[in-house]
């Protein structure tokens, strides 16, 4: 009986010993390990100086409150690890540890805070706190939940703010057991060293086809330290080529500036208008910069009714058309941190107008950050602490009907997680969207990633996946593009090519003009790129589109394109070759519209009436030839005549609009000049894309006669 005691005092005193907090204290080791002792110390004490010098309850505090100090986690974390290797039995080390990867690595943190508490479960007051959040980061929502618990059930009255963070995040637990259930079918794909570092990578935005990716990295690039310990952001761009994406290059100046903070928060879905947060100046502000000649303008701030003096701008999106601004901001008024604003574009000041808070169905007493609008112009994602989220900031979306938005829905995991995942953008197809997130197997502390919406489960997975996204990077010309999975929010075409010169083929910086048909007004204007001739149109379902090609010396080249509501996703490339104003040449007039058989003009063809008006205004000497054409359908005799009334038509509506009769000629030539035979039409099995071949045939043209 008695050995039987001293066997179990001797296991208790061992297992005391074990648990017992080792402080560093030279007295407590022995003196052949003094000069150990001291570096170790001296590693330790110069964490605590990187830390401010403040107390464990001060860091505790500054982090679950996640107040703003200048502090250098990063360097701290490096001494304290070299601490550590000599003494892993200090409670308060082990704490501080913690403290810094809840800051800098989260994922790390649990060993720590753990064997803090094991060493001393005096160690802090808000240890239970810290312990819960290194469950809840791993998803162990009960875990996590137990521990809040505690904390809360025996916080003080200094720690109030803290208490009520825990009553928060123990519904966010909560959240993600019932998310857990619903996982969204996506798969997340790493997009890999070319574009990742092992350094942080984060806030991807891209161009509607995916051609251009333009993110923020902190790497060594920019040489400077800001002081946090971590390199000063930079803005990397990488272009897509054959279905990969080239090597991250620095966009270097004027677009990064050195020792201040650079960083992408949008591009407008052409890949031509790029917004950039800075905070070199206040609290942070959005600026623009234009891709003009093959390089980006200097950034400029935008106006104040966007930025504020005292307060922070950190996000933006343009809507397809640029006439609607959406950004973030935390300036008075609002419903909580940041709220989501917007701003229309005033063409009379060509500035942007009062700022509107977008109202509660988004906004939150938490943050909503990183606004994003797709080009369908009526989905919305965002980031929010907000709403129901498992932990930290989730990825919402919400839609746009009949003017209001919807209430928004939680994307769910995997694409969320319990840390933070913030910066979605989703490409025209709505298949594909990229963000940055904070991942235990990624290259660096945050990577960029891709996802693939995978659609509803009933539906069978791609497997084509290599040949969709060369398609993206190279469609085949003149050919609709259908993405194997139809997306909810990709009710959309996107319109690509490259607009030339017809006879030497050298690329042209022309203007694009698209126009609402059945409305007779322009929607939007948009210009080629200079060095590449590329454009890139957004089409939303549900309208005609008229789209005009203009420049100045050459004859304008038109488009009629269609989007049914509920059309999906539709892609479509044409190349543009524009004709120089000279005799012979010969335009087709695609958005000039007639009832079925008959003659007199519909309302829709108003503005490209109007544009052949202008040319002829702005060539005064010029005479042309009015003609009009059919399919083969129909007696040869009534072609014939139909499309010289057509013709006609067109005629008085240029002389009514002041044009002399004189420098004006028309004709009627039926079916006997077609664009398409008939034997190559009815070898087409099709019958849409037979009749789109008859359409073809059936159309009004002018030629230059004289000059």
């Amino acid at each position: 009986m008695k050995n039987i005691l001293i066997i179990i005092t001797l296991v208790f005193c061992l297992s005391t010993s074990v648990a017992q907090d080792v402080p560093f204290d030279k007295k407590l080791f022995p003196k052949e390990q003094k000069a150990a002792f001291k570096i170790a110390k001296d590693h330790y004490e110069a964490g605590n100086e990187k830390l401010a010098d403040l107390t464990i309850e001060q860091l505790g505090l500054i982090s679950a409150k996640k107040t703003p100090m200048s502090v250098d986690y990063r360097g701290a974390l490096n001494e304290y690890l070299e601490a550590y290797k000599f003494n892993p039995k200090s409670a308060d080390l082990n704490y501080r540890i913690g403290i810094c990867y809840y800051n800098t690595d989260k994922y790390k943190m649990e060993k720590y805070f753990l064997a803090a508490y094991k060493l001393k479960p005096t160690v802090s007051k808000d240890i239970h706190y810290f312990i819960g959040s290194s469950y809840h980061i791993n998803g162990q929502w009960q875990k996590a939940i137990d521990e809040y618990n505690k904390f809360a059930s025996n916080a003080t009255s200094e720690l109030i703010d803290v208490k009520t963070k825990a009553v928060k995040k123990v519904q966010e637990c909560r959240n993600g057991q019932q998310l857990e259930k619903q996982k969204a079918r996506v798969w997340i794909d790493n997009l890999g060293p070319k574009v990742n570092s092992k350094y942080p990578d984060y806030a991807p935005v891209i161009s509607t086809d995916e051609a251009i990716l333009i993110f923020t990295a902190r790497r060594p690039d920019n040489e400077k330290l800001s002081f946090d310990g971590d390199y000063f952001e930079d803005l990397y761009e990488s272009r897509r080529e054959n279905g990969e994406w080239t090597m991250a290059k620095n966009m270097g100046k004027p677009v990064n500036v050195e020792g201040q903070h650079d960083a992408t928060i949008g591009l407008s879905p052409d890949g031509h208008t790029l917004f950039i947060y800075n905070d070199n100046k206040g609290m942070g502000d959005i600026l623009i910069s234009t891709d003009e000649d093959g390089g980006w303008s200097k950034p400029e701030r935008l106006n104040k009714n966007i930025n504020t003096k005292d307060y922070h701008e950190p996000d933006a999106s343009l809507t397809f058309d640029g006439k609607r601004l959406y950004f973030t901001s935390n300036k008075p008024g609002g419903y909580g941190g940041h709220d989501i604003y917007y701003s229309d574009w005033n063409e009379d000041k060509q500035d942007w107008g009062a700022a509107q808070n977008i109202g509660d169905i988004l906004n939150t007493p938490y943050e909503e950050r990183s606004v994003f609008i797709h080009p369908d112009g009526e989905t919305m994602y965002f980031a929010s602490t907000g709403h129901n989220t498992m932990g930290g900031y989730d990825l919402f979306y919400s839609k746009l009907v009949d003017g209001v938005w919807q209430k928004p829905v939680n994307l769910g995991p995997p694409l969320n997680t319990p840390g933070d995942d913030v910066q979605l953008v989703v490409a025209g197809n709505g298949r594909y969207g990229y963000y940055s997130s904070y991942k235990a197997n990624g290259y660096g502390e945050k990577d960029i990633y891709l996802i693939t919406f995978l659609g509803p489960e009933k539906l069978p997975m791609l497997s084509g996946e290599d040949n969709l996204i060369a398609s993206i990077a190279k469609p085949i010309k003149e050919k609709l593009v259908e993405p194997t999975v139809k997306v909810e929010g990709a009710n959309m075409a996107i319109l690509t090519g490259i607009i030339r010169d017809e006879k030497t083929k050298k690329p042209l910086k022309a203007q694009i003009v698209l126009v609402d048909n059945e409305e007779n007004k322009i929607i939007a204007e948009f210009t080629s790129d200079a060095v590449t001739g590329k454009y890139l149109v957004s089409l939303p379902a549900g309208k005609n589109y008229g789209i005009a090609v203009k420049k100045e010396g050459y004859l304008f080249h038109s488009e009629n394109i269609v989007i049914p509501n509920e059309s999906g996703f539709r892609q479509y490339e044409k190349d543009v070759d524009l004709k120089k104003v000279e005799i012979g040449q010969t335009i087709v007039l695609r958005n000039i519209f007639f009832d079925l058989d008959r003659y007199s003009l519909r309302p829709e063809s108003v503005n490209e009436l109007n544009r052949l008006v202008k040319l002829m205004q702005d060539n005064p000497t010029m005479k042309i030839e009015l003609s009009g054409h059919t399919d083969t359908r129909g007696s040869a005799e009534h072609n014939r005549q139909l499309s010289e009334n057509r013709a006609k038509a067109v005629v008085e509506y240029l002389v009514d609009h002041g044009i002399s009769k004189d420098r004006l000629k028309y004709a009627g030539y039926g079916e006997t000049h077609p664009i398409v035979q008939d034997s190559e039409i009815y070898k087409e099995k099709s019958k849409t894309k037979r009749e789109e071949m008859h359409q073809q045939n059936r159309r009004t043209e002018f030629k230059i006669l004289s000059l």
